[in-house]
């Protein structure tokens, strides 16, 4: 049992009666020189909110009978919703009266004031900020004489921020700007900040999308220290080290990736044994053996979490000289490998596994579009460009097919959704928006990823060691059940609603595909299940229905892997003492919450990049008409979207022939004159009649 398992249980006893931080450390005998890694686990616990720090500094549980905690949802209105931490309780409504200074983003303690009803949700008042999340705003100036104003591009942030004169930066009305927060709201009192960044207006290159990097705080330049770090590394292997390493330069290896990658972590090789089975190798760069824990560029990289790809740049986890120069798996150049040999039966079975580190030589960078053309059609150019590694191709599809099978048997939900794929001009413009298919190539590796990924997490998991997981808890019965009333209006059923086994999600999606709601029905899915997280305790996958999971297999961009890699080569090597073992049941705790946030928070700005360029092209076509599919109901109108992956709202303003209203019960809008019912899946056509770049918003009308 970990220490902070030990805490909340003490906690937890009857005769418990709070304690101040230092009788704690007596009472759980803690030595002087573990004493900060005890108090950082104590404001850990206070920060998730599971314990609280009274006004005399002593420590308890939360009373989760009157008191919650979570994070704020606001609303452009200004009320909001309490997240409950716990994921189990319902969402809390605060009244706008009662956020008391709160944000949008903030970690909160609300206090319950009227509980659930029939009809009515539980209500809160909130009654302590545990964190504050808005410490830097963007969003546009408003110049008014003797003082000015920003309007946040989060329009969830309840208040426009008040400028004096004095911290305007001479920004100008309709420019993007970045403010720091120096005052927080109180009630009938909006924040006060000053400008610190001056970005631009709009339409000038580039503003649209560092607005975002600026709004979602993503640090984009390396301090200089960090870069000086990078610079200092050797940027060819250490004679000393390859000589100490499993020589394995004498594999087929090869990696294969987008034509764009610059960072390639994987690499992979394959070959058959005598007995039948596959022999498959996955190589992974051995990012940890440059980026040594505490330094510099690791203080750096556990800031950014991961890196993030925002459709014309990348903001990377690790400086260029790392990500692109010797951790990248380039063609032949020998690199340092932390390498996975899978012996691998007929069913897909990992019957034996072995864990190395070694050093690799790539023969050949393939590229995903020749692979699935040489894979699909036997295309000639990509024969001859792969001649090397073509038999090597055709054994990993075969082995690749096997290992989909084996995981649809026990399960494993498999989303194939559309993505979007933008392309933009020299300016940054928006000149096409497709689909993108998700081809062979892609699917063989991110089948060998997936099964290294489990082989790793199930290996350490009987090895009783602290690790690092990737788990995707079971969904909620309600949400289930609201997603299973939703698809029973186009037919669909579920059995098992109160604990539904992914194997009847997974049926499901190959019930629907090909048909014309696949996408949507997905998207419901989705939203139904719950966010996968990371956590230092081993659980489920519910999504992979795999029993063990982990995330291994990119360390140039994904810290979580990296911090595995060091677990992994201390256990090779011996150097797992009941010291370290120590430091990482303290540690892993807040690594796996604020790598879970950072991972959020870039896929919530890759969204918003996405969005923000949706709308943009589609205020080129304005007036135009398109066919769509109904994609979304509310009650204040219809989601349609395109083919191209583009979503727009048709407002009940805006259907003019009739008053509609969206019937909840029965899941669609009628009208209440003519009957007329539009139900989700419905292929209707629309014109474009407003795209909002700045709320990221796209209006359609029906023809």
């Amino acid at each position: 049992m970990s220490i902070r398992e030990m805490i909340i249980e003490f906690m937890e006893e009857k005769k418990y009666k709070p304690m101040l931080k230092e009788e704690l450390a007596v009472q759980f005998d803690i030595e002087r020189r573990d004493l900060e890694s005890f108090y950082k686990i104590l404001e850990g616990l206070e920060r998730e909110g599971i314990v609280i720090k009274a006004k005399n500094d002593k420590y308890g549980l939360i009373d989760n009978d009157y008191l919650v905690a979570g994070i704020l949802e606001g609303n452009e209105r200004g009320f909001g919703f309490v997240i409950p931490n716990d994921k189990i309780r319902e969402d809390i409504f605060i009244p706008a009266e009662n956020m008391n200074g709160a944000m949008h983003g903030d970690r909160v303690i609300a206090n319950i004031t009227r509980r659930q009803e029939t009809d009515r949700r539980e209500e809160g008042e909130i009654i302590r900020i545990l964190e504050r999340n808005n410490k830097i705003i963007v969003g546009t100036f408003e110049d008014n004489r003797n003082f000015g104003f920003v309007v946040p591009d989060d329009h969830k942030i309840g208040y426009d921020i008040f400028i004096p004169k004095a911290k305007t930066r001479n920004a100008k009305t309709n420019q993007k700007v970045v403010v720091e927060i120096t005052t927080w709201p109180e009630p009938r009192r909006n924040p006060e900040g000053k400008v610190i960044e001056v970005l631009g207006y709009l339409d000038e290159k580039g503003t649209d999308i560092l607005s975002i990097i600026r709004q979602f705080n993503l640090p984009e330049e390396f301090p200089n220290k960090v870069q000086e770090a990078a610079k200092n590394i050797e940027q060819e292997v250490d004679p000393k080290e390859a000589k100490r390493r499993v020589d394995l330069r004498h594999l087929n290896t090869f990696t294969i990736d987008g034509i764009d990658a610059k960072d390639i972590d994987d690499a992979v090789s394959i070959e058959m044994k005598d007995n039948g089975n596959y022999y498959l190798g996955v190589h992974i760069a051995d990012v940890a053996h440059y980026v040594r824990e505490k330094s510099t560029l690791d203080k750096e990289a556990l800031q950014r979490g991961n890196s993030v790809y925002l459709i014309d740049r990348v903001i990377p986890m690790l400086p260029k000289e790392l990500s692109n120069g010797i951790c990248s798996l380039n063609p032949n150049v020998d690199r340092l490998s932390l390498s996975v040999f899978m012996e691998i039966d007929k069913k897909g079975k990992v019957v034996d596994h072995e864990i190395v580190e070694g050093l690799i030589n790539s023969k050949q960078r393939l590229v995903y579009d020749d692979v699935s053309d040489f894979l699909e059609n036997d295309d000639e150019v990509a024969k001859e460009k792969l001649s090397k590694v073509a038999e090597d191709l055709k054994l990993m599809e075969e082995l690749c097919h096997i290992l989909y099978e084996k995981r649809e048997r026990r399960g494993s939900i498999d989303f194939d959704f559309p993505e979007a794929k933008i392309i933009l001009d020299e300016k940054g413009v928006p000149i096409e928006i497709r689909k993108e298919e998700r081809r062979i190539a892609n699917r063989l590796i991110e089948e060998f990823m997936l099964v290294c990924n489990e082989t790793v997490a199930e290996r350490f998991f009987w090895s009783q060691t602290p690790f690092l997981y990737r788990i995707h808890e079971e969904p909620s019965a309600e949400k289930i059940a609201t997603f299973s009333k939703l698809i029973h209006n186009f037919g669909y059923t579920l059995k098992g609603q109160q604990e539904v086994h992914p194997k009847e999600l997974q049926l499901l999606t190959k019930e629907i595909r090909g048909k014309k709601e696949e996408t949507l029905i997905s998207t419901l899915m989705l939203r139904s299940l719950k966010k996968a997280i990371y956590s230092n305790e081993p659980g489920i996958h519910f999504g992979l229905a795999a029993q063990y999971y982990s995330h291994f297999t990119a360390p140039i961009r994904r810290y979580p892997d990296l911090v595995i890699h060091r677990i992994i080569k201390a256990y090779l090597n011996g150097k797992l003492s009941d010291q370290v073992q120590g430091k990482l049941e303290a540690n892993l705790p807040e690594i796996a919450e604020h790598t879970s946030m950072t991972e959020r928070r870039a896929e919530e700005a890759e969204r918003e990049v996405e969005d923000m360029k949706k709308a943009q092209y589609m205020t080129k076509h304005i007036g135009e008409e398109f066919e769509g599919i109904v994609s979304s109901l509310t009650n204040f109108g219809m989601f349609v979207q395109l083919e191209n992956t583009i979503e727009g709202l048709v407002h009940f303003n805006n259907m003019l022939d009739d008053y509609y209203h969206f019937d909840e019960e029965k899941y669609y809008i009628i009208g209440e004159r003519t009957n007329k019912i539009y139900r989700l899946g419905d292929m209707i056509k629309i014109r474009v009649i407003d795209a909002d770049v700045m709320r990221r918003n796209i209006d359609f009308e029906l023809l």
